[in-house]
This record gives C-alpha cells, structure tokens and sequence, in this order.
C-alpha cells in the first residue's frame, strides 16, 4: 500500500461522516434500480411462463350462439395453431352473511381431460368428473376471500334459475391475473368470482346445448394476430359475433401489462434522479476537499508525484464511496424487491412470483454510481492539475472583503458580531451558498413530490366516489332492457331515486390507432353518476357527438372536430361515424360519453337501459337487496362503499405501494443532503471556528456563526424546493398513472408543509450533530499551521 493509499484511508475515516451521508444517497438509487428492474423481470418472466405452460389463447372471440361445426372452420383459418370452444355466462353467487350477491363468470371444462387452451392451475382438491353436473372448481382468490373450503355448497343464480353446486377444487387460471367484474374497473377477490362447471350443465344452465359462445384460439409463430382476427370475426358475425380481440385486448392482460409499462418507466426515469444529486454532493465535498488542503497537495507534488497520480488519489475517494454506495444499494435492492414482491403477488394471481435478481442492473447501478461520482469527481481534478507545487504550497490570496465593507458598516447598528459574521460569509461566497441552496432545495422538491402524488391518489378516490358517484347501489342488467324495468327499479323498496344508464361495448377507432372499451350513455344532467372533469366541473354532453377522455384521446390521437369510428360489439353491431365533441381531463379509467338519448338513436334501440344507479333509504336496504335477487334481469349489485374500499386497497398495493417506498427514500436523500452541507461547512470553518473560541466567543456563539448560515441556507432554499417539487411531482404522477386510473397533479399545502417540516427537522438534527463536533474541537491541533 503506498502513502497516497494510507493518505486516502485517513481521508476516509475523517470525513467517515459525509462520505456516509453520500454513499446513502447512492445506496437508496441503486435500491430503487435494482428493486424495479428485478420486479421488472421477475413479472415479465412469471407472465411468459404462466401463460405458455397454461397455454393462454392468443385471441377470443366471444358469441351469441354457434353451432360446434364452425370450430373446424376457425381451425382451416390460415395462422391458427388451435381452436377450443367453451361455454361461458354470467351469475350471481349468494354468500352467507353477505348483504350483497357476488358477481361471476361461470365457465365450461370439457369432459374426461383438461383444457387445451386456458388451463387451470389447479391449488387444492381435483378437476370435475364427468357427469358430476353438480361440481364446481372456484377461483381461489375468492375461496380465500370468503374463507371456502372443499365440500362447500355454494348457491348460485344463472340465466334467472337458482342452482346449488359442490366445491371439489380450487383453481388459478392466466386468464384470472386481474379479477375484475365486467363493467368495472377496479378489482375485488369478495365481490367477483370465477366458476368451473362441467359442459353439459353450462350447456343446461344456458341453454347452449350443441353450441360455444366463445371461441379460444391459438396462433402458429409468426401469423398475423389481426388478420386471424378479421377472418374469424367474418365466420361468427352471423352468429351474433362480439368482435374478437388479440390477448392484449383482454382485460386482465391488459392491467398487468399497464403495471409493467408504469414499472418500466419509473425504473428508468427516477433512479438518475438520486444519482445526479450524489454526484453533486460529491462535485462540492471533493471541491471542498482540495481547497482545504492545497498545502498538502503542493507537498506531494514537490515530493514527485504526478498530475496524474495526485489526481488518481481524489479520483479512487470519489469511486470508492460511490462503490460503497452501490454495494449496499444492491443489497438492499434485493431485501426491497422481495418484499414487493409478496404486494405484487397478492394483487396480480399469479401461482408463483420469485424475485429474480437481474444481473444487468448491478452492473448498471454500479456503473452509473461509478460515472455519476466521476462526473463530479473530473470537474474537481482539473483544479488538482492547474496546480503547481510553488503555488499550491503558498497560502492562498486573502479573501476580498472590500464588496462586504459597506454592508458591515450599515449592519452594525442593527446586529451584533456573530449575525454579521454569518452574513459577511454568505455574501462573500455567493457560489458556495447557491449550491447549498440548490442541493437542499432538489432534497425537499423530492419529499414533497412524493407526498402531493400520496396526496393525488386520494384526489382520485374523493372526486370518485364523492363527486362522480353519488349513489349508494348501482344496477347492472345481463342484456340492455326498456325504460319498464326502470320503472320497476323506482317502485322498490326503500329507493328515492333511481339514474339509468347505457352502456356498449365497442371498439374505438382512428385511423391504425384503436381501443377496445365501451361507450357510456348518460341521462341529461345527470344527478348520481355524473361526468366530470378533474377540477370537478361537469362535462357538458353535446345532442350529438361523443366526449372522450384525455387518456383516450392519447391513445387514439384524435381531438375535436374529428370523426371516430365506433364499432358496436353487440346487438346488430353497426359501425358509427361520431364526430368528437370535446375532451374531458378525467382520472379514472378512459372513458367515452354520449348523450344516452342519442346513443340510443345511434343504435336503433331506443329507450334501452344497461344498467341504473340508485339513491335509497339505507334502513330499507337489506329489503331492496332480497327484491333485486328476484329479479331475472339483473346482473350485478355494487355498493358504493365496497367499490371505494376496494380501489382503496388497488391504490396501496404494487404500483400504489411503490409510493410509500419512494416517499421514505426521499426523506433519507434530504437529510443526506442537509447534513452533507452542514458537515461541509463545519470541515471549511473548523480553524476559524477554533481562533473564535480562543479570542473568548462561548460555545453557544461559535455554533451560531456556523449554523446560522445553515439556517438562512435552509430558509432559501424553502421556496425554491417548492417550485422544484411541484415539477417533480407532475412528472411523478404521470408515471404512476394508468389506464385504470389518473394521478392529478395538485398544489396541496399540506404536502410542501410536511417536505417543508422535513428539512428544518433534517437540519436541526445535522445542526445538533456538527455542534457536539463543535464541543469537541482540540483548539490546539486546529490551529497549528501546516505551513
């Protein structure tokens, strides 16, 4: 080991404090790198894996009713690999002790074998036998939400009959990942069900026999997704045809794809964050560092050492703390992506989610940790050149105070020695003050952004289920209905209003760009589920045309004036032409809007109603609830609250989750940066400090000097953090968001007040650590001189 290396670990050890400090704020980048790109791939693997070795279809192709013989025709389409087809209806499950039927999809197994496509991971019991028509295998998310066990009799209400089944098995399916009933948009394992019943009783249960309503197909490597489809679509439209739709158009696949886009993003647009404030961080300690010992350096240059080897020197102190930094940031990377992982897996089905460690992100963590801190480092070691060993060894110019003179004199009367002192250093040295300012500023802009995207998902949830949905029950019917049953609905009992809606789902196109979605009909000025923008004023609904969501919008590329082909996947299935009226800035889901008058019109259909919202007296709701499982026509109850406490738990799990993580690493960066700038500034004034103590200022006067200047640091820096963190926080938001829902970016007091409490609890922590240094100075071995 040569003297520069003990040199260097002397170094080390002496500023052991801020190098800490430093090395965190590379730790906690590479964490969050490490954690996103493990989770990254360990869900692109699990999804790959799952879907092929349960081989799930590439297309479905929903129908009203087909004669089995048409699945030979879907076999002889050129790119079609295979063909299956099921059964598959609607129904309601009563649960005991539960106010409320629960929504499934009841789906066919054929007998005497598994399927071949869309299998099932089967978790306990066994697959149906055949003939056993009272048998069914359970989703297990909703086994488990509901306590089930094998031998359970569930009780069930398909196509208007009531039927009592067995549970012989509990199952997973790839097509299940993202349960959510149709219609909805948030998912919960309580209130959707998915059940497996053999074919001949969906065949009796539907009356289907001799028939499929959904075709599951499968493509040979290398077809054409959308040219399959187009060819399929032309066999079955005579048969009533839904349109069929690419894996990626199904709603679970979708979510879970939205997930790993939003993953995707943040991995790679917030860890440069944490990395460039480092390499700031080390740019000032470095700069700092060979300001201070310019005598030292003059020395090693005129005992022989090169440029280059002085500079190699700084050089490894930058690179070894940033090493430290990525090691640990690893480490904890790895700790961090498998607790995520266990969030994920609760939300997102799948049988199995092991955190894979992904080689490449330790290097790139490491390597991007390495450059970061070079970056700062090579700034610094220019100066190192410049130097020659007669000027280095010299003391420096004295500093000019002839700018301050005049302040001094008007502040005399007003402060006393140590304020002016505080105040002269901030004057004379503008640049060093500035940076500070800007290092603590980026620290709280960080805190704050975190806290206003907290905030922007409970913006979403109130302007949901407080502004937009006013009702307490909302109604869904398995087939659109006449204004009669509405009628119906009124006279029940307990209900004091009752808001139709209609509902189509379509396929939105423009141009090459489509989306596969619905479009939804409101009344005129609608009371309980409202259209709103997100500042909550109300979108008004044009007699003719079509209002459309922003985030729809976007994925469309159209905007107003422009007309949007709507094709229709129900009834006749016309294709409408419907020029865009407006765009809404909406935060949940994409949706589009139409009077429910003109889209009636638009549809022949007039006076057809999929659904009603309610306003009831909440004492007659256990009543209103045993009327409305009477009647045949309806497909689905939902409860406000249950909806709201279920987008709750969505929220605050994977991406939601990913927040509280962010949010407690950007209280680690900000403190890090704090006690970086007060360490700093201790490290330059220790020899001024100690000559105050000598000329007989108390120890309470000699700390003001230095935290004084923290403190009007801090105090600047303030405002500035918040103007940074609301930029952050719209960036922020916007990865966050997703098709299911928007995160809006506001300005919430609170949120800049807590980032704000963050930093002055920060600095009053770091100034507390430094003043115990303070105490502890040996005036002796400070003030001798190195000359």
């Amino acid at each position: 080991m040569t003297a520069l290396d003990h040199k260097l670990m002397r170094d080390l050890w002496r500023i052991k404090g801020q190098a800490g400090a430093i090395a965190a704020v590379v730790a906690v980048g590479v964490t969050l790198l490490v954690m996103m790109s493990g989770l990254l791939t360990s869900l692109e693997n699990t999804r790959a894996t799952y879907y092929q070795q349960y081989r799930l279809a590439d297309i479905f192709a929903p129908v009203t009713r087909a004669p089995l013989r048409e699945l030979e025709t879907l076999k002889a389409i050129p790119g079609v690999a295979s063909v299956e087809g099921r059964l598959q209806g609607s129904a309601l499950i009563d649960m005991p002790g539960q106010p409320l039927p629960v929504r499934a999809v009841a789906v066919s197994l054929p007998p005497y074998r598994a399927p071949n496509l869309n299998d099932l991971y089967l978790t306990q019991g066994r697959l149906l036998r055949p003939g056993r028509t009272e048998e069914v295998v359970v989703l297990k998310s909703f086994a488990n939400a509901h306590d089930l066990e094998l031998g359970d009799e569930i009780s069930a209400t398909m196509y208007g009959a009531r039927r009592s089944f067995v549970i012989v098995g509990f199952a997973q399916s790839p097509e299940f990942l993202f349960t959510v009933a149709p219609g909805e948009y948030v998912p919960d394992d309580a209130r959707f069900a998915a059940i497996w019943m053999n074919l001949d009783a969906m065949a009796a249960a539907y009356d289907l026999d001799g028939a499929f309503n959904e075709a599951l197909i499968s493509l040979e490597r290398g077809a054409q997704p959308q040219a399959v489809i187009d060819a399929v679509d032309a066999v079955l439209n005579r048969y009533g045809g839904q349109g069929a739709y690419a894996r990626k158009d199904h709603m679970s696949d979708r979510f879970v794809s939205e997930e790993i886009g939003g993953l995707r993003a943040t991995s790679v647009a917030v860890p440069p964050i944490f990395m460039g404030v480092a390499a700031f961080l080390l740019y000032i300690v470095i700069t700092r560092m060979v300001q201070s010992e310019r005598e030292q350096i003059g020395l090693i240059k005129a005992f022989g050492y090169s440029d280059v080897e002085v500079g190699l020197h700084y050089f490894k102190m930058v690179v070894f703390i940033a090493v430290v930094g990525a090691g640990f940031g690893c480490v904890f990377g790895i700790w961090a992506g498998r607790a995520m992982a266990g969030v994920y897996q609760s939300v997102y089905h799948f049988p199995f989610l092991v955190f894979g460690v992904d080689p490449t992100s330790f290097v790139v963590g490491v390597a991007v940790s390495v450059v970061s801190a070079s970056t700062g480092g090579i700034f610094v070691l220019r100066r190192v050149f410049a130097l020659t060993p007669a000027v280095a060894m010299r003391p420096p110019a004295p500093t000019d105070f002839s700018r301050t003179g005049a302040l001094n004199d008007r502040l005399k009367g007003w402060l006393d020695q140590p304020s002016r002192m505080v105040l002269r250093r901030i004057f004379r040295n503008p640049g060093r003050v500035f940076g500070a300012v800007i290092g603590i500023a980026v620290g709280m802009g960080l805190s704050s952004a975190q806290m206003s995207v907290m905030s922007g998902f409970d913006d979403t949830l109130d302007l949901t289920f407080g502004v937009i949905d006013r009702s307490d029950v909302a109604v869904t019917f398995f087939e659109p209905m006449s204004q009669d049953t509405v009628f119906a609905l009124k006279h029940q009992p307990g209900v004091i209003e009752v808001e139709p809606i209609r509902a189509v789902g379509a396929v939105l196109r423009n141009g090459l760009n489509s989306y596969r979605g619905s479009v939804t009909g409101l009344v005129e000025n609608a009371r309980l589920n409202r259209a709103v923008h997100k500042d909550m004023s109300d979108i008004a609904m044009p007699e003719t045309g079509i209002v459309l969501a922003k985030s729809l919008a976007d994925i469309l590329g159209i905007g107003p004036g422009d007309v949007l082909q709507v094709e229709v996947l129900e009834g006749r299935r016309p294709i409408l032409q419907v020029p865009v009226a407006s765009i809404a800035e909406t935060l949940l889901g994409a949706p589009a809007f139409m009077r429910m008058e003109t889209l009636n019109a638009l549809m022949r259909e007039q006076g057809r109603v999929s659904g009603a919202y309610m306003r009831i007296d909440s004492d007659a709701f256990p009543d209103l609830i045993d009327q409305l499982k009477d009647m045949p026509s309806v497909g689905g109850v939902t409860r406000r609250e249950d909806a709201r406490a279920a987008m709750q738990k969505l929220m605050d799990s994977g991406a939601g989750a990913m927040r509280y993580v962010m949010a407690a690493i950007a209280g680690i960066i900000t403190f890090g940066i704090v006690y970086n700038t007060a360490r700093i500034a201790f490290g330059e004034q220790s020899r001024d400090l100690a000559s105050l103590r000598v000329i007989g200022f108390t120890l309470g006067e000699t700390a003001f000097v230095l935290l004084g200047e923290l403190a009007i640091v801090v105090l600047l820096a303030l405002p500035l953090g918040v103007g940074i963190g609301f930029y952050l926080s719209t960036l922020i938001a916007a990865g966050f968001s997703t098709d299911l829902y928007q995160i809006p970016t506001a300005f919430r007091p609170e949120a800049f007040g807590m980032a704000g409490a963050a930093v002055i609890v920060a600095s009053v922590l770091s100034g507390w650590l430094v003043k115990r240094d303070i105490d502890r100075v040996d005036l002796v071995a400070t003030l001798k001189t190195r000359e």
